[in-house]
């Protein structure tokens, strides 16, 4: 209980130390044209136009970091609080693995392998996983990925029951046959075969530019 309750008080230090920081900015026309820079790179990269797609991101990029520091150490302040306080909520004990990093690359699938819960956030992220060799620790398992800029693709076989909450604040979500782009995009979404399936997984997904594709095959 001290420990949960040291976590929720650490992670409402950073969701109030980013509001300071951003409350003392604004957000100008280059903050606005970075983020569309992003958005739009995210999107050449996705539809294999990489090189331009990575162009226009580090365009994006290097906009924000010009002139934007204190609104980009904002954003991940408040992006790490919101993580501690949903990983807590979620996970109720302390069998999970928790994982936080800059830049990261997961990828989790090219042979058999264990399945647990997880919570993971990063500034920046790429996550490929295939659920189609995954041995399930449990019944049911809920992952949750969180951060500021992320890459998601995740493959799961149709006999696996999943339930899905996703939302990005600039990108894309594909989630099954319903799709969303733009700009504040959410989809909820579960299979109908949830209930009656020996393996279950939660996601919740939640990043502020992000590209996120689940496949159901």
């Amino acid at each position: 209980m001290e420990k949960n309750n040291r976590t929720r008080i650490a992670a409402i230090v950073l969701i109030v130390a980013g509001l300071f920081l951003l409350a003392d900015n604004h957000i100008g026309f280059f903050t606005v044209v970075a983020l569309l820079f992003i958005v739009f790179g995210v999107k050449k990269v996705r539809s294999a136009h990489n090189r331009k797609g990575y162009v226009m991101l580090g365009i994006g990029l290097l906009i924000l970091f010009s002139g934007h520091l204190t609104i980009i150490l904002s954003v991940i302040l408040i992006s790490l609080g919101f993580f501690y306080l949903k990983s807590k909520q979620v996970h109720k004990d302390d069998s999970f693995m928790q994982k936080q990093s800059m830049i990261d690359s997961i990828q989790w699938g090219k042979d058999p392998w264990i399945l647990r819960n997880c919570a993971i956030w990063n500034v920046v992220g790429e996550v490929h996983i295939d659920l189609t060799y995954a041995i399930f620790e449990h019944k049911e398992t809920t992952i949750i990925l969180q951060g500021v800029i992320a890459d998601v693709d995740i493959i799961v076989p149709e006999d696996i029951g999943i339930s899905v909450t996703s939302s990005v604040m600039f990108g894309q979500l594909h989630v099954g046959m319903e799709k969303e782009s733009g700009v504040t995009n959410k989809i909820v979404w579960q299979s109908p075969n949830y209930e009656f399936c020996d393996q279950q997984l939660k996601l919740i997904i939640s990043y502020v530019v992000g590209d996120v594709d689940i496949k159901i095959v």
